[in-house]
């Protein structure tokens, strides 16, 4: 069983920057496909971001993209979601995920997921 916790959310102002973490439990992130997903109220679960267990492949939706970055520590267990320039529309539920398959942008591809963190971009 793999376990996911995220931390890092929080309230901060357009153009701002907040640093979304990920530690995982039970087993080496090393061994997952790490995602990031985020739901804002009354919407569908959306893709933000995906790290190939090699590391040798990310992706991106477009609209985060060169704003945000997906990034792991194996040494703490650990992925992060750096964002940066944030806007009011990054409002969401953060949630991370994790696969032992590829990148994938759909929620039934990741078999692990954490129980979110909240951010809010305020104007």
């Amino acid at each position: 069983q793999v376990y996911l916790v995220e931390s890092g959310g929080g309230l901060v102002q357009a153009g701002g920057s907040l640093r979304l973490s990920c530690a995982v439990s039970g087993r080496p992130v090393s061994s997952y496909t790490m995602g990031w997903f985020r739901q804002a109220p009354g919407e569908e679960r959306l893709f933000v971001a995906g790290l190939h267990w090699s590391r040798a492949t990310s992706h991106y939706a477009h609209s985060v993209e060169g704003r945000f970055t997906i990034s792991r520590d194996n040494a703490k267990n650990t992925v992060y979601l750096q964002m940066n320039d944030l806007k009011p529309e990054d409002t969401a539920v953060y949630y991370c995920a994790a696969t032992s398959d590829y990148i994938g942008e759909r929620e039934r591809e990741y078999e692990y997921w954490g129980q979110g963190t909240q951010v809010t971009v305020s104007s």
